[in-house]
């Protein structure tokens, strides 16, 4: 839906203006769920990993947003945020001191995902396993631990899936062992793509790895879904980009694009997501958007 383009139906003064007031009132009610209210539920609990090796893509904002948006309209998302920095835990409000228990406890010390889970503040169905700085060391410690590239496949899988419809997890910028552990236990791969000029570059080391952790790990990996991030409408090298992009994947390419958004931006920094900060900016509506995509799709089974 491109919100830009829709006009008022009522009768009065004001009546077919397409105003900026109007348009953040339409893009507010969208966002809120009042237009479309819950979406359907996928027929089991799908487990997809948010991963791109290269920084600053949107990965963790990609997460964070595409969570709160189906938590928003009746899915239940569990967030498991896999990345030492522990951005994602920040986005959602968790707090993080030396005593908390983390996604680390379930790698290294078998701690149910159950016993760290914690509801997110202010949006029902939306929780999430936080990361704590102790992450940054658990790669060197998994190297000599049993089957260290399916510890997080096995805390997931003792972990009662049937009341969640969703599980996001939020990788590091790199292609190591926390990210392997992520590609074998999900069975999706999300990937967001910025639109600049570096798009590309190292997407085809991502690709490999994704294929290698398919053929030697888990063999029900696929990627699934591609989002494009940080659209600038305003530079032909965005088109261009996001033009190349959909040339190369066809159809796991979203229709939605998200474009930068100084909102988008701001929201971590009040321990929210953007679509509880300003859920009539454009960066909520975009994700909104991305996310109903998302739900319809695995609905019709694409």
């Amino acid at each position: 839906m491109d919100i830009d383009r829709v006009t008022d139906s009522g009768e009065g003064p004001g009546a077919g203006l397409d105003t900026p007031i109007a348009r953040a009132a339409r893009a507010a009610m969208s966002v809120r769920g009042r237009n479309d209210g819950q979406w359907p539920r996928p027929k089991e609990c799908r487990i997809m990993s948010v991963a791109n090796q290269k920084g600053g893509v949107g990965k963790t904002t990609t997460t964070v947003n595409i969570a709160a948006s189906l938590a928003m309209h009746g899915q239940r998302v569990l967030v498991v945020d896999l990345d030492p920095q522990g951005n994602a835990s920040t986005a959602l409000g968790m707090e993080r001191g030396s005593d908390t228990q983390s996604i680390y406890h379930c790698l290294v010390e078998d701690q149910s995902v159950a016993e760290v889970t914690r509801p997110v503040e202010g949006i029902p169905g939306l929780s999430c396993v936080p990361a704590t700085i102790d992450l940054a060391g658990a790669e060197i410690e998994l190297v000599s631990l049993v089957a260290r590239e399916a510890r997080l496949k096995r805390a997931l899988s003792a972990y009662d899936t049937s009341e969640v419809d969703y599980i996001l997890i939020d990788c590091p910028p790199s292609l190591g062992l926390l990210t392997v552990n992520a590609m074998v236990a999900c069975d999706e791969v999300l990937i967001p793509i910025q639109c600049e000029y570096y798009a590309l570059e190292g997407l085809g080391q991502l690709l490999r790895n994704v294929d290698l952790v398919k053929s030697h790990l888990n063999p029900t990996l696929a990627i699934s879904t591609i989002v494009l991030t940080m659209y600038d409408a305003r530079t032909r090298l965005a088109s261009q980009v996001a033009d190349e992009v959909r040339s190369h994947f066809g159809g796991l390419v979203l229709d939605s694009v998200v474009p930068r958004s100084v909102r988008v931006s701001e929201a971590p920094s009040y321990g929210q997501s953007v679509m509880t900060y300003d859920p009539s900016s454009t960066g909520a509506v975009a994700y909104m958007e991305a996310s109903r995509e998302i739900a319809y799709r695995a609905d019709t089974g694409q």
